[in-house]
């Protein structure tokens, strides 16, 4: 192969999370307890959705994309995680954790242009009602998804091709629980320049224009609001928008917290912990806010309990 051509080590060491071997155990039930939770969360939207027709719209179709999405996120990186807290050995393959780093760019870029889509049948719905059915056409939304896909999976190939050019000598100790490409280029014996270019340039646009693009939608969308609505749909509104800006607060939040507002100290214990928040506690916290908040999804986990219940 090429790329083991190009690197003078075959696997990577991931030290984990810094915690005191006395509490391993505890964060092993505690992280556990999150990814079953997460795991079980974004099944049953996913299964909903498919189960009740009335969901059959282009918001609940965006939806259990995201829902699938952030399976797929927290699968990337937790399984891993939880293997190391029990084992001795925390090595990865090269070739794993290119694979991881690839993966983990691609689902966590999925949500950050599911998130735009989102925004976008949002104030769609809400500016343009009686035009919503012909704006939002299956065949628009279907190409909206796909487009997603297509994007994110060419975007995280770019970024994994350029990191596999990359030699790594003898430092093969990585800070982190998993392969994050911000470590992995620190590990790089060669010149990563035209890799450090490229974030910067692509990353800062896939972080930016997308956070820009929701938050015109939603400018716009109070703006039409405060202009037509009276009280009683101001607040109806506002409750359907509400699960959809929990997820952006939490999504975007902690992008903030490690790449707008870094810090000075630590700042290693402080990427970890922002990593578990959107690896972790936000793809476990998605499901709970879509359907708390959801007056749609309730109902349809009643329909679809009342059916099995007649069924039986």
């Amino acid at each position: 192969m090429i790329l083991n051509n190009q690197t003078a080590i075959s696997q990577f060491i991931l030290l984990g999370l810094p915690i005191p071997p006395e509490q391993k155990q505890l964060f092993y039930a505690l992280f556990l307890a999150m990814y079953l939770t997460s795991v079980l969360g974004n099944l049953i939207i996913i299964i909903l959705i498919r189960l009740d027709s009335h969901l059959h719209t282009p918001m609940y179709l965006f939806l259990s994309t995201l829902s699938f999405s952030d399976l797929c996120f927290s699968s990337v990186t937790m399984p891993k995680l939880l293997q190391n807290m029990q084992s001795q050995d925390t090595s990865i393959t090269y070739a794993g954790c290119l694979t991881q780093m690839y993966f983990f760019m691609v689902f966590a870029n999925m949500e950050n242009v599911l998130l735009v889509v989102m925004a976008y049948d949002r104030y769609v719905a809400i500016c343009f009602p009686l035009h919503y059915t012909r704006i939002m056409s299956p065949k628009l939304c279907v190409s909206l998804v796909v487009l997603s896909w297509v994007f994110t999976i060419l975007y995280s190939m770019l970024h994994t091709l350029l990191l596999a050019r990359l030699s790594f000598c003898e430092d093969n100790v990585i800070p982190h629980f998993f392969c994050d490409i911000s470590v992995l280029l620190k590990l790089a014996c060669s010149d990563t320049y035209i890799n450090e270019l490229m974030i910067f340039i692509l990353g800062g646009l896939d972080i930016v224009i997308p956070f820009i693009l929701i938050v015109v939608s939603y400018v716009q969308i109070v703006c039409s609001i405060l202009k037509f609505s009276t009280t009683r749909g101001i607040a109806k509104v506002f409750s359907t928008c509400g699960s959809h800006l929990s997820v952006v607060s939490l999504f975007y939040g902690t992008i903030i917290g490690v790449y707008i507002c870094p810090s000075t100290n630590n700042s290693t214990v402080k990427e970890i912990v922002m990593a578990l928040m959107y690896t972790v506690v936000t793809p476990m916290l998605n499901p709970f806010i879509y359907s708390l908040r959801n007056r749609d999804m309730k109902e349809a986990l009643i329909r679809v309990l009342c059916k099995k219940q007649i069924s039986l």
